[in-house]
């Protein structure tokens, strides 16, 4: 039988290589199979601060393991730095993996450091890696779109390098499914932002911490009560925010099932215990 993993090729070991690795949002066996291929490949890991201990633990013993963090609010590697690291190493002749958390191109500056590295002549790929948004989805088990309420999604960000904020007015009037990241720290001034934009008061909201890994906590509740919920959750960063009607599909489906053991069937009152 022939095996799918394959080895770096020998052109790119013998002259140095960048890798734009991502690695999912935490569950290692949510990595790619190319992903896995590459970090076992590679001479010089690169990682986030974001990359759960199982992923790191998938680290082979010859490879150097560089923390390169970047958290909002917290001190952080410098972008530049980073930068200058990864063609130091691959001009030495070495297989560099930069492992990000998601995907290297949503939210994650895979854009930028790509586009930097083809400048300085210095060879370079991206690998994709599941986003959080759609691994938050299955780990609810809810649809980010749903042919009846919702028949787009959009992945948006709380936090951008100038301080702009998404057109909330026409997204208020999208009825999309909104998928939010590095929304955590200002979550209450976001829950205003969108009610004053338009969105409805009682539009269903879940919120996920660490998907997918060991300490995964997760609530349900509503944009108008979300900010409180948050605080008497406790909830905090890295989470999203999942924010639409189709939240709603996966709340009932769950009630249902809960409530009917307990002798409440009624469909009012399944939805309110949810909400």
């Amino acid at each position: 039988m022939t095996t799918i993993i394959k080895r770096i090729s020998t052109n790119d070991a013998v002259t140095g290589k960048v890798w734009l690795v991502g690695a999912g949002p935490g569950d290692a066996e949510l990595l790619t199979l190319k992903a896995y291929r590459i970090l076992q490949n590679a001479d010089v890991w690169l990682v986030d601060d974001l990359i759960s201990e199982d992923i790191l633990a998938l680290a082979p013993t010859h490879a150097r393991i560089v923390p390169v963090g970047k958290r909002g609010g917290c001190p952080s590697t410098a972008q530049s730095f980073i930068l200058r690291l990864m063609a130091r190493y691959a001009r030495t002749g070495l297989q560099v993996a930069r492992v990000k958390g998601g995907d290297p191109f949503i939210f994650g500056r895979g854009g930028e450091e790509l586009a930097w590295l083809a400048e300085q002549g210095i060879a370079a790929e991206a690998v994709g890696g599941m986003t959080a948004g759609l691994a938050a989805a299955s780990a609810l088990g809810l649809p980010l779109t749903h042919r009846a309420i919702a028949r787009g999604v959009v992945f948006v960000t709380a936090h951008t390098a100038d301080g702009a904020a998404p057109d909330w007015r026409a997204l208020a009037q999208s009825g999309l499914t909104l998928v939010c990241y590095m929304g955590m720290s200002r979550n209450e001034q976001l829950q205003q932002d969108m009610l004053q934009a338009g969105f409805a008061g009682d539009l269903p909201v879940a919120v996920v911490e660490r998907v997918t890994c060991r300490n995964e906590r997760s609530l349900f509740t509503t944009l108008r009560a979300m900010s409180a919920d948050i605080s008497a959750a406790g909830l905090g960063s890295p989470a999203l925010l999942i924010i639409g009607q189709a939240v709603t599909h996966r709340v009932q489906a769950r009630a249902h099932a809960e409530c009917a053991a307990q002798g409440m069937p009624d469909a009012m009152t399944v939805q309110a215990a949810c909400l």
